[in-house]
């Protein structure tokens, strides 16, 4: 990196001037570079969000400072914000993440607000497998918030387990969420009551001209030519997955809806198949229910 790509030294010490440098840093990258530099600066100050937006008057430490100087360097670089930080939330928990899992993004929660529902609905119903789980969000949301949750958390990525199991230890007893590195479950562990997965589902040809190419790990990302390879695979071996009664979750994109439909039908020809919308309006989880 060349000495002029450095942002210069912050023209004062504020929490005031630090966030409007940084805002200016994520602009290129971010929706929301507002909030992000905010969160940016609670994790360098060590003090919540809204502490750092009400003292628009405190002074940043040297070290803070420098600590933020860093930070704007590797944003500069092109690294997205919560691999600088090396955590994220979803769901009211923090996850550690890092470049070899995808970045938790608000639109999974819907997959995590559904499964708990038919969770308390099913309340004999406890045994849950999860096909990609990256970071482990899906999972461990799902198990703090059903403490007698028993579930497998898989992914084909050894780094990716690594995180996960890192991010179980932060958050529950070990003997609830076991992570195995594996391929759609293809060794089968099942039958499983809760089956979820957030496989990768952008379209190849897509793909590269998304902003999120090469910032994120391309295997949690390309799903192929339609983008329901991956998709298509698991339903293929969902019906020795999936027990009896049980619920099947999968996150789909806004176009996938009619499509991941049909192909669950095929799976599931006798099995109740419906596909949710955000609040958006957009196609986001196919529903299987056996």
């Amino acid at each position: 990196m060349l000495i002029k790509d450095i942002p210069p030294t912050l023209e004062t010490n504020t929490i005031q001037a630090a966030l409007r440098q940084a805002s200016k840093h994520l602009q290129a990258y971010s929706d929301t570079a507002t909030q992000d530099a905010q969160v940016l600066l609670a994790a360098i100050t060590g003090q919540p969000r809204p502490w750092v937006i009400a003292h628009p008057e405190a002074s940043l430490t040297p070290s803070q400072q420098e600590n933020l100087e860093t930070a704007l360097v590797q944003l500069e670089a092109g690294q997205p914000l919560p691999y600088v930080l090396g955590e994220w939330e979803f769901y009211g928990l923090k996850f550690m993440v890092t470049p070899d899992v995808l970045i938790p993004r608000p639109e999974t929660e819907l997959l995590v607000e559904t499964a708990i529902a038919w969770l308390e609905a099913h309340p004999a119903q406890r045994r849950m497998g999860e096909v990609g789980t990256g970071s482990g969000c899906i999972t461990i949301s799902l198990a703090v918030n059903v403490p007698d949750l028993v579930a497998i958390a898989s992914d084909v990525s050894i780094p990716a387990c690594f995180v996960a199991r890192t991010n179980v230890l932060r958050h529950i007893p070990c003997s609830q969420v076991a992570v195995v590195q594996d391929n759609l479950l293809a060794v089968n562990r099942g039958p499983f009551d809760l089956l979820c997965a957030n496989l990768p589902y952008i379209p190849t040809g897509t793909l590269e001209s998304l902003a999120v190419f090469g910032r994120e790990p391309t295997l949690a990302l390309d799903g192929g030519a339609d983008g329901l390879d991956l998709i298509r695979q698991l339903l293929d071996l969902c019906p020795h997955l999936l027990a009896p009664g049980g619920m099947a979750l999968f996150e789909i994109g806004a176009e996938q809806g009619k499509a991941a439909q049909q192909i669950a039908r095929q799976a599931f020809p006798a099995a109740q198949v419906n596909v949710k919308s955000d609040l958006a309006g957009h196609a986001r989880l196919l529903i299987i229910e056996t």
